[in-house]
């Protein structure tokens, strides 16, 4: 008789923003839907503001406040990459909540969006959601069918070890 004492259970991730949610495939940028940082999903805002998909700890918030990564408490890590070419606005239309080392629970306010402000002055408002370590082999993911996504509501995808 085996007993699974130390096999942890899935872990849900939210979406993270409000909006339709694609393929990382549909991208439009190399980066993301080449899948060159990891795997993943993206959303298309119909909403602001990032909330965090996941209980676990900022890892990362880009300089220019576009970006925040998370290490789940499972292990996972993710980034969430508010639109495209954001990094050129240099933090405008950005407010972040969080900061490195901030540890928070899912449906937590992690960046406020001026999504008209980034809608106007980037190239896209398309936001990659990325599992960045998705290629240590240690877990396996299964990304939702939903098309339409609720911040904090609508699971993303769910994370399981092998």
């Amino acid at each position: 008789m085996r007993f699974n004492f130390f096999k942890k259970e899935p872990v849900d991730f939210y979406t993270p923003v409000s909006g339709k949610i694609v393929p990382l495939e549909e991208v439009p940028d190399p980066v993301f839907s080449q899948k060159m940082m990891g795997d993943g999903l993206a959303v298309i805002p119909s909403a602001g503001n990032i909330v965090s998909p996941v209980n676990g700890t900022v890892i990362l918030v880009a300089a220019t406040k576009h970006a925040v990564g998370l290490r789940a408490d499972d292990g996972t890590e993710i980034l969430i990459h508010v639109g495209l070419e954001t990094v050129a606005l240099d933090g405008k239309g950005f407010n972040v909540a969080v900061k490195d080392g901030d540890k928070v629970s899912a449906g937590q306010l992690l960046i406020e969006v001026d999504l008209e402000y980034i809608s106007t002055n980037a190239k896209s408002t398309i936001t990659p959601i990325v599992i960045t370590n998705s290629e240590d082999g240690k877990k396996q993911y299964v990304f939702t069918e939903e098309k339409e996504g609720t911040a904090g509501k609508t699971v993303l995808f769910t994370a399981s070890a092998k």
